[in-house]
């Protein structure tokens, strides 16, 4: 009785241990395991770490993201050179920016150069004077014949003194202004040096931009089959002609009709013979053109010199109405002026589309239009 008692009282024991290793989500206590079960139960544990029998919980798969459509692949591509095309448009400004700067630099370089020489020469004619002036007793020479009994030679002298007395003042004036020339020469060489490294900074971050758009857009291209590409430019295409039809449908060729200047008709045969010829983001010819390249050189070919870029076009040139346009004027797109093309007339233009695309024909209503400006107004 006594044995059977201690038993009963061993076995309590061993559930109660069970009960209070368990983990806290097991909520029953289980029925007294035998000891070789705890045993293999307690080496799966400790190779798995987690108990026999349980499963696995499998993590979630995600959801697979939703494939985008043409359409839609289209407007990002269009709108990742849009923003490569603004980008450009701040590296050719920051390029001409830093262009000019350089010349300012070298331009005042070679005024304080001549300047130094100047203040050289001036000091050289004012040590003349004062040795002059020592071996004459501290006298001017015309003051010496003050001292005369020669009325004449009284009257020669006084007439001598003033003429000394000039130069003296007009070299010591002249030494101070060349003095001051310098000063400021020097200074604003400083001011344009700062410019200068500024406007390299802007550079540098707009050909960054630049290369991370046409790297994105690239991408998104390379991952389209040979057949989806082909109905991408498709629907480029179909998108441009809904919007020319569109321009052409509100009637607002019927008042274009007037004939291009002769320095307009020059920049049209000029941007029309580039024709074919790629589009390269900063270049200006001959081989190959960004659209504000192409407009520039084509009317400083015309004999008349325009802004670099599309935004300074907009900005600086004469605006007409729509209406008024004439072949050899330029088409600014964009809310942010960031493309621009040469109107040639019957409601087209030429212009250098973006990377990956040739200087071609398009409508001249095909993109969204800004405004036009006229370079020979």
């Amino acid at each position: 009785m006594k044995r059977r008692h201690c038993a009963t009282a061993a076995i309590t024991l061993v559930c109660a241990l069970t009960v209070l290793t368990a983990p806290v989500e097991a909520f029953a206590a289980p029925s007294p395991p035998s000891p070789t079960a705890s045993r293999h139960a307690s080496d799966s544990e400790s190779l798995t770490g987690t108990k026999t029998g349980a499963k696995a919980k499998k993590p979630p798969k995600a959801p697979k993201p939703k494939k985008k459509s043409l359409e839609e692949v289209r407007k990002e591509i269009e709108a990742l050179y849009h923003k490569a095309g603004a980008a450009t448009d701040a590296y050719n400004l920051a390029a001409e920016k830093a262009k000019k700067q350089s010349d300012e630099i070298v331009r005042l370089a070679r005024a304080i150069v001549a300047g130094r020489a100047k203040i050289t020469e001036l000091k050289s004619q004012a040590g003349a004077q004062a040795r002059e002036q020592y071996r004459s007793g501290g006298l001017p020479p015309g003051a010496q014949f003050m001292l005369s009994d020669d009325p004449q030679l009284f009257l020669d002298g006084v007439s001598r003194i003033r003429e000394g007395q000039q130069a003296a003042r007009g070299v010591l004036g002249e030494l101070n202004r060349t003095q001051q020339n310098l000063e400021t020469y020097s200074k604003d060489a400083s001011a344009n040096w700062e410019k200068l490294e500024a406007s390299r900074l802007k550079q540098a971050e707009a050909k960054k931009k630049i290369k991370e758009q046409i790297a994105a857009a690239k991408k998104l291209e390379s991952r389209l089959e040979k057949d989806e590409r082909a109905r991408l430019l498709k629907l480029e295409r179909e998108a441009a002609y809904k919007m020319q039809t569109a321009w052409l449908g509100s009637g607002v060729l019927k008042d274009i009709n007037r004939e291009a200047s002769e320095s307009g008709k020059r920049a049209v045969a000029f941007a029309t013979s580039q024709i074919g010829k790629p589009y390269v983001w900063g270049a200006e010819g001959p081989d190959s053109y960004d659209c504000s390249g192409l407009t520039s050189q084509a009317w400083a070919a015309a004999g008349r010199p325009i802004p670099r870029t599309s935004q300074e076009q907009w900005r600086l040139l004469p605006r007409i109405a729509i209406k008024d346009m004439r072949p050899g004027d330029l088409i600014i797109y964009h809310d942010d002026a960031s493309h621009v093309g040469m109107y040639i007339g019957d409601g087209a233009i030429v212009h250098a589309p973006r990377p990956g695309r040739d200087v071609t024909l398009a409508g001249a209503g095909s993109m969204r239009i800004l405004g036009v400006v006229r370079p020979d107004k």
